[in-house]
């Protein structure tokens, strides 16, 4: 019997307006100040009573960033979408749509490690599921697409980048608190230099 597949377009829209709404809801975290509030209030304490919902969107804008675009990259090499790959994009998806609740908690309670942890749980999830979905890629694509051992290295170097640093920051959460708020920024300088490690090979 011949395994079913599935219109690869269609997945990647689908998974594109996922992102897409998840992004943009993103930003309802960050209360808006009442009329009274706003007339009886200094406007830079309302700003700065709203520093926590600025940081929870920033950081969890940026990572689904960084995650839509490895997905996009990731689906170039796809030449036939079966039934498992179907089923890990909705589950990467499920993890995805997760974030915005995960963030509320963390915003809500930006000085609890609880809600934090959660939050960092939720992305290294997501993440298992971005590796799990590259390996699968690789291992049914390599000898169709083009998808070489280098460029799925690069891949799964910056994927391990982003789970690690949010596992690592879920784990001393409760020790150092604002160094664990902090640490994300570490994606950003090590993703730096796996690129410029791995563009060097490409070379």
């Amino acid at each position: 019997m011949k395994e079913i597949t599935y219109d690869k377009n269609r997945v990647i829209n689908f998974s594109d307006a996922v992102f897409s709404i998840v992004m943009t809801l993103l930003i309802l975290e960050v209360a808006v100040p009442s009329a009274n509030a706003i007339s009886t209030t200094k406007f830079t304490t309302l700003l700065s009573n709203r520093i926590p919902d600025f940081i929870g969107l920033i950081v969890s804008f940026l990572v689904s960033a960084l995650y839509w675009i490895g997905h996009l990259k990731l689906m170039k090499y796809v030449s036939i979408v079966k039934g498992k790959l179907l089923w890990l994009t909705i589950f990467f998806l499920l993890s995805i749509v997760i974030l915005p609740f995960s963030t509320a908690m963390y915003v809500n309670g930006f000085n609890h490690a609880g809600p934090f942890v959660f939050y960092c749980i939720n992305l290294a999830v997501i993440g298992f599921f971005n590796l799990w979905m590259l390996h699968y890629v690789y291992h049914q694509e390599k000898q169709k697409t083009g998808f070489t051992r280098i460029y799925y290295r690069w891949y799964r170097a910056r994927g391990l980048n982003v789970m690690v640093v949010w596992i690592v920051a879920s784990l001393i959460a409760s020790a150092l608190p604002l160094g664990s708020r902090l640490i994300f920024l570490l994606l950003f300088v090590f993703q730096f230099f796996i690129d410029r490690r791995f563009k060097k090979k490409i070379k």
